[in-house]
């Protein structure tokens, strides 16, 4: 595979001039302003296992709607346990019971959230979208809504990302003071906009992050999700303005600059899904302490199981 955008020296200096909206802070204010229920629902399913628990969770998400997800935990745990939040990457649901082992295993509470109308999202259990509304889009999500920023999916499921952490606080064998957050690709975007959103958390960790510096994505990105831009643009030329105007409320990027929470990214040089500029803009503009695993010669499958050994240490390092 060869590289599909900068070389790392370029991506090293690439720091573009991406003003945030005027509006933005007040954008999100407005939109969390409403009263949150961050008391979770619980309720122990049968995973099939003897050494990790799994409870079904329902909370409150956007607009009050119903956002479901798993919360792992060892057996026999007393807690307060640190917790890895994790957010999923595009088109995935939470999956089943057993699945997702890696962090229970090592000693934490693991709380999953489901994503909005994505993965298995016609099976019951799972979390629906329906403020969606009718037709108007191609296939995805990037174009739900981008006549207004009120109106766009990404305002509706970065909001269940807030209450989902909000949540996580709240469980009674979670420590809330030792919450880290993480997701791989979608969810590693959605990971720095609760960064940016929520202070006082122990760690992040943006895993190939998408949703970041969206208009580089969707000029240079060869392979979907960024296409779906261009492929909406194509059909609708004259609403290029007011598309990106649309998706700077939801670009990383801007969350990035605002989070106070240390940082464990990685990049992919050959990532045709996340171009690896767009994910260093965000990597550049990241306010707080930050590191960064850069994997020369991978995909979007970036660094697989070894960066999960990477990101086992930082949780470590950050909740004992």
């Amino acid at each position: 595979m060869p590289l599909t955008d900068l070389s790392l020296d370029d991506c090293l200096t690439y720091r573009p001039d991406l003003p945030a909206p005027a509006d933005f802070d007040d954008f999100w204010t407005r939109t969390l302003a409403a009263p949150a229920t961050v008391a979770p629902d619980l309720r122990r399913v049968d995973n099939g296992l003897t050494l990790i628990d799994t409870y079904d969770v329902t909370i409150a998400g956007f607009d009050g709607q119903q956002v479901r997800g798993w919360l792992r935990v060892p057996t026999g745990a007393t807690g307060p346990l640190g917790c890895v939040v994790e957010f999923l990457g595009y088109g995935r649901g939470r999956g089943l019971p057993h699945e997702n082992l890696l962090y229970p295993a090592a000693g934490y509470a693991h709380f999953l959230m489901d994503t909005r109308g994505q993965g298995w999202s016609a099976a019951p259990g799972d979390t629906a979208d329906p403020a969606a509304g009718p037709g108007g889009t191609v296939p995805g999500f990037l174009t739900r809504g981008l006549h207004a920023p009120e109106a766009h999916y990404y305002r509706r499921l970065f909001t269940d990302a807030v209450r989902w952490t909000e949540a996580a606080r709240a469980l009674p064998m979670v420590a809330p003071e030792r919450i880290v957050v993480t997701g791989f690709s979608q969810g590693g975007g959605i990971a720095l906009a609760v960064a940016g959103l929520v202070p006082g958390l122990a760690g992040v960790m943006p895993d190939v992050p998408f949703l970041c510096h969206i208009r580089r994505g969707a000029e240079i990105a060869p392979e979907p999700p960024y296409t779906e831009i261009a492929q909406y643009l194509a059909l609708h030329r004259d609403r290029v303005e007011q598309t990106f105007t649309t998706l700077s409320y939801f670009d990383a990027v801007h969350f990035a600059a605002r989070a106070d929470a240390p940082a464990l990214f990685s990049i992919a040089l050959m990532d045709p899904i996340c171009p690896p500029s767009t994910s260093f803009t965000a990597y550049h503009r990241y306010a707080a302490d930050k590191a960064v695993e850069v994997y020369p010669f991978n995909g979007h499958e970036g660094g697989g199981r070894v960066h999960e050994r990477t990101q086992l240490a930082f949780v470590r390092d950050r909740i004992g």
